[in-house]
């Protein structure tokens, strides 16, 4: 196995840069010394980090959604209409799927298609074809910082083109832009082409530059417990963290029970915080992230703002350092820019009734020592079939079905492991597969199916995990069999339906 969790030369570094600049003609436009200039130039308002940084030391919960459409005028029209109506503290730049399989050719064609016909063809702003210098145009159109969100498995030219055109954030990880998005291509590949990225990361860094780094926190984002998305995210930021990368967003997609929620959060912080300061990197910044509902929404908007203010209930008394709001047209497809600001203001609503609120249960301590359980079994486990070696270790942790995550299409995942609800809606794991955990975790999660099962007057059975796939979208978090018979009887209310 060649991938290692080891940071990469400085000679090795600059001749594969030389090979990726070369990948489509924009990466001509990349010249380090001059971006780092012009990196150093953005101020405070508009640097990612420092907007975390702050938000972090208040314990504030800042909005951010997603958002992207091709052609540059547009674009740079939906992030000044969201900054402006949507009451939002952080920015993105969503990339369009052709340029996030690094066909820039198709890209290219799409972006000409949609200046012609003048609507979007495309479900993202390719910055590859943009180029640095056009790019650039998005980030001093608007006084918010910006961050690159994508899915891409190999992200090396879109990360050197938006470092240098000024964007202060970028999304993904080898693992978390692996096993969710991608059938065949093996995880060694991905780690290597995002250790790049980090190494890139880390070469701002090195010049006084800090970017801010998010692995992907959902996963498949349909019931992934905390313990696989946490494992998948501390192990992200130990690599980033090898690489040079000073700052990590760690995130996690909300399940939709809140006690679950807000401890996820806290152990998420808790165990990113302990592994890099256990294996050397002292030096890393850690904030938080949680995601909005990522599985199915309710049709009707009424319905899906209460999804969407139920996910920011839980960012606000989590205190996640930041929130990915979705809109209430997610039923639907791609949101217009006014429903994108709709979610964005609900959302920013509800944090600020709760800013200065706190939560506690008498059962939290106990999710939370349950997800730290978990989270290090699955961790200590990876390192050790790597021998000492992280990146090592999640190639073999992912074969091994020690890292399984939920639903994935990677071929690579072993897809053994299968989740369900509890009686309360948080997520339990109903068949362990090669999970390594321990008969007291294995018992724990049997007796919460056990007294479902008891609750609904049915078995523990596979129909759980459907029924609950398709819960929140009908209306509720776990899925009754009673609720089936209740969503045939729901009518999506419009404002021609009550005329």
């Amino acid at each position: 196995m060649e991938v290692k969790n080891k940071r990469i030369s400085d000679a090795a570094f600059e001749a594969e840069r030389q090979e990726v600049l070369k990948t489509w003609p924009t990466g001509s436009e990349v010249d380090f010394d001059e971006a780092v200039k012009y990196q150093s130039k953005l101020k405070g308002d508009l640097r990612f980090a420092d907007k975390l940084r702050e938000a972090q030391k208040v314990k504030k919960t800042l909005v951010q959604p997603r958002a992207g459409v091709p052609v540059l005028e547009e674009h740079v029209k939906l992030m000044r209409f969201l900054e402006k109506f949507g009451n939002v503290d952080l920015l993105p730049s969503t990339i369009d799927s052709y340029t996030r399989l690094n066909r820039y050719k198709e890209a290219e064609e799409g972006l000409r298609q949609s200046i012609i016909e003048g609507r979007a063809l495309m479900n993202g702003v390719p910055i590859v074809n943009h180029g640095v210098n056009q790019s650039r145009i998005i980030v001093e159109a608007v006084h918010t910082p910006l961050q690159i969100r994508h899915g891409t498995p190999d992200a090396r030219l879109l990360c050197e083109i938006s470092y240098a055109a000024g964007f202060t954030s970028f999304e993904g990880g080898g693992v978390s832009y692996n096993l969710p998005y991608c059938k065949k291509i093996p995880m060694e590949d991905t780690i290597k082409t995002w250790q790049y990225v980090d190494r890139l990361t880390g070469a701002y860094a090195e010049k006084g530059i800090v970017i801010n780094r998010e692995p992907y926190g959902p996963l498949t984002g349909t019931l992934v417990p905390p313990c696989i998305s946490h494992a998948v995210a501390v192990i992200e930021a130990i690599l980033a963290a090898e690489q040079g990368v000073k700052n990590v967003t760690v995130g996690y997609g909300q399940c939709g029970n809140i006690t679950q929620d807000v401890a996820a959060i806290h152990t998420l912080e808790t165990l990113t915080n302990e592994y890099l300061e256990k294996y050397g990197y002292k030096d890393v910044e850690v904030t938080t992230v949680l995601h909005e509902w990522m599985g199915g929404f309710p049709a009707d908007e009424s319905q899906a703002f209460g999804v969407i203010a139920l996910g920011a209930t839980c960012a606000a008394l989590s205190k996640a350092t930041k929130v990915i709001v979705k809109s209430p047209h997610e039923a639907v497809g791609i949101p217009t820019m006014y429903a994108n600001s709709q979610g964005c203001r609900c959302t920013k609503q509800v944090i600020n009734m709760l800013y200065e609120q706190s939560y506690s249960a008498h059962n939290l301590n106990e999710e939370e020592e349950m997800i730290l359980k978990e989270t290090r079994a699955i961790l200590d486990k990876t390192i050790e079939l790597g021998d000492g070696d992280w990146a090592v270790g999640c190639c073999r942790a992912v074969d091994a079905g020690v890292i399984d995550v939920p639903f994935a299409p990677c071929a690579a995942n072993a897809g053994l492991m299968l989740p369900a609800r509890d009686n309360d809606g948080a997520v339990r794991i109903m068949d362990m597969g090669n999970l390594p955990f321990d008969k007291e975790i294995k018992d724990w999660h049997k007796a919460k199916f056990e007294k479902r099962a008891k609750f609904e007057k049915r078995d523990v059975h596979f129909n759980m995990v459907v029924d609950d796939i398709y819960a929140i979208e009908r209306g509720h978090v776990v899925g009754r069999p009673e609720y089936k018979n209740e969503a045939q009887g729901v009518t999506t209310l419009t404002e021609e339906s009550t005329l």
